[in-house]
């Protein structure tokens, strides 16, 4: 089990006009398809701690306030294979509470049925970080795991 949870399990993502989002209890992905043959020096990246934009070639991709705060510090963009650009936020909530429904405050939001399955995915996540001996990546979760699942913190070992 030494490949990462999303790797083994995969992700859920949220389809966009420009590409797609997703993420893990730590952070948030976000992947935008550019033009083949795309060159850093066209990307221009804002990221602070709730707000992100991207333009490419000076056209605006997206632009506004994150779902909820980041370390602005820890974020960054890489362009991949000069036709996609992967931004990596971190999210200073890191729990499977915090599950964004959307990327931006007003914008990107996943419909429910991606919602649930996300929360789904971080609650097995969390389940997974709390019993590193078991694997959770292919288990299937139902009932109480919204807002991360039930809290197991207060009970006697």
């Amino acid at each position: 089990m030494s490949a990462p949870f999303e790797e083994r399990s995969g992700v859920v993502p949220c389809g966009t006009p420009w590409g797609q989002w997703y993420q893990t209890l730590e952070e948030v992905f976000i992947e935008v398809q550019v033009p083949p043959g795309t060159r850093a020096q066209d990307i221009q990246c804002g990221l602070q701690s709730r707000h992100v934009a991207l333009a490419v070639g000076g056209r605006e991709i997206f632009k506004g306030k994150l779902f909820d705060s980041t370390i602005a510090d820890e974020g960054t963009w890489t362009l991949e294979d000069r036709k996609m650009v992967r931004i990596v936020l971190t999210k200073t909530k890191r729990d499977a509470a915090n599950c964004w429904t959307s990327l931006l405050e007003s914008e990107y939001a996943a419909d429910p049925w991606v919602q649930d399955q996300m929360q789904r995915k971080l609650t097995l996540e969390r389940f997974q970080k709390e019993n590193p001996g078991f694997d959770f990546s292919g288990a299937e979760i139902s009932g109480n795991y919204t807002k991360g699942g039930p809290d197991f913190s207060n009970l006697e070992k």
